[in-house]
């Protein structure tokens, strides 16, 4: 297996505060007060919060952002609390075109246990400041809607709430707003309340696409206690084409290995273009400006070398799956790439590495001829023969001179990997 070295889990010393480290990462789109946020996270240690949302039963590559940035922060010494949404999970965040299909209570509490636990894998709760796990359901779930109103309710203006820039937008649509949705940004600013009250939160962080939730939270501790809090959001994460990744894109990069691989994870990595890669590297890994420097040296010179996006592969890959994952991962994309060997794969990793190839099922005993046309190597039978004749077919690593092999299913896991010239491949599952 590859031998692999990733970096450690620590903020650039380089940096004397945090937050101009977080710029520097281009972490801070926008803000509450700038120098009087820096001033308070360059002193004694402060609670902070990030909340995710189970409408989906995965974390995805734009709450990456929001982990590793809460990792960050406790690497400086500031105090996370990790809220999952048991009861904002129920509404869901207004989104930019339509309403959100609303999920049984049921489904968000499993989707609830499967986040809490995708969250803590990226924080240390260990140590004068561990980090804490919160669900929002327990303040709310025996709140009463006369209280809600009341108590919360009273000090938000609907002039305010529909100048938000999700709710105007939906509002000036054909499929409008409901009340439910337009209600989260009162529930969002009530869990920070909450939090400030509880363990003396003072700053939310979030995607700067919540922005108008987040202040929410602010303003409405300014009302109820006459304190000024803290609130920045990072900027959307787009590709070279300025394009959101994200579930409501249907491009999500999911957290969860039975949703997104750790090969097909390591391979989006991998293929990230030129232009964003010294970007991604601020934003996704824990590597020094310097060693980020000499990446952008890299790219500017030997880009045909992809050192850049290579190590951003294996930083991600190894940060969310961890180091073996991302070896597996590394030694199946090279072994595929004719640099490995495939039978030392184990199946699973092999089997998630042919998935993300054009792949077929085919029945015991099909032919090599049968493997090219299904995979689309080949347009026809002909052209399989052809290509055949011509030496350029390997199955396997062995190369196919006889038109009437059959797939043997010889690799970890009972596949084959057919090729046609160099860089034409694709997988063979064979059925049972």
């Amino acid at each position: 297996m590859t031998e692999i070295a990733t970096s450690v889990q620590a903020n650039d010393p380089s940096f004397e505060n945090v937050f101009d480290e977080l710029e520097w990462r281009g972490l801070v789109h926008v803000s509450t007060d700038r120098e009087a946020l820096r001033e308070a996270l360059g002193g004694e240690p402060v609670t902070y919060y990030c909340g995710f949302d189970p409408t989906a039963p995965s974390l995805h590559l734009g709450n990456l952002v929001q982990l590793l940035t809460m990792r960050r922060l406790q690497l400086a010494g500031h105090k996370p609390l990790g809220l999952v949404g048991g009861a904002t999970g129920l509404i869901g965040d207004p989104k930019q075109t339509a309403e959100r299909v609303l999920n049984d209570a049921e489904t968000v509490e499993g989707w609830v246990a499967k986040l809490r636990g995708q969250v803590q894998r990226f924080l240390s709760f260990d140590g004068d400041n561990a980090a804490r796990m919160v669900n929002n359901l327990d303040w709310t779930a025996g709140l009463s809607a006369i209280d809600f109103l009341r108590e919360i309710g009273k000090h938000f203006r609907v002039g305010t709430m529909i100048k938000k820039e999700t709710v105007s937008a939906r509002l000036n649509s054909d499929a409008g707003i409901s009340y439910t949705e337009f209600s989260y940004q009162i529930l969002q600013g009530m869990d920070y309340l909450r939090l400030y009250e509880i363990y003396g939160c003072t700053l939310q962080t979030g995607g700067s696409d919540q922005w108008g939730n987040l202040t929410s939270g602010t303003d409405l501790i300014h009302k109820v206690a006459g304190e000024s809090v803290h609130a920045f959001g990072t900027p959307l994460i787009t590709d070279e084409n300025g394009k959101k990744f994200g579930k409501s894109e249907g491009n999500a990069i999911w957290l969860d290995p039975e949703m997104c691989s750790p090969y097909a994870m390591y391979q989006f990595w991998l293929n990230v273009d030129d232009a964003i890669v010294a970007k991604l590297l601020r934003v996704f890994t824990f590597l020094t400006r310097d060693e980020i420097a000499e990446y952008e040296r890299l790219v500017a010179e030997e880009g045909f070398r992809r050192a850049a996006q290579k190590r951003l592969a294996l930083e991600v890959t190894s940060l969310v799956h961890g180091p073996d994952a991302a070896r597996a991962a590394i030694d199946a994309s090279e072994a595929l790439f004719g640099k490995g060997d495939l039978a030392a794969l184990d199946a699973e990793t092999l089997a998630s590495a042919l998935r993300e190839l054009p792949n077929v099922e085919l029945e015991a005993g099909a032919t090599v001829i049968d493997a090219l046309v299904a995979t689309g190597l080949v347009p026809s039978t002909s052209e399989a023969r052809r290509a055949i004749k011509q030496g350029g077919v390997t199955i396997d690593g062995d190369k196919i001179a006889d038109e009437e092999a059959v797939v043997g299913g010889t690799l970890p896991g009972g596949v084959s990997v057919v090729r046609r010239g160099k860089k034409a491949l694709a997988g063979v599952f064979l059925a049972r």
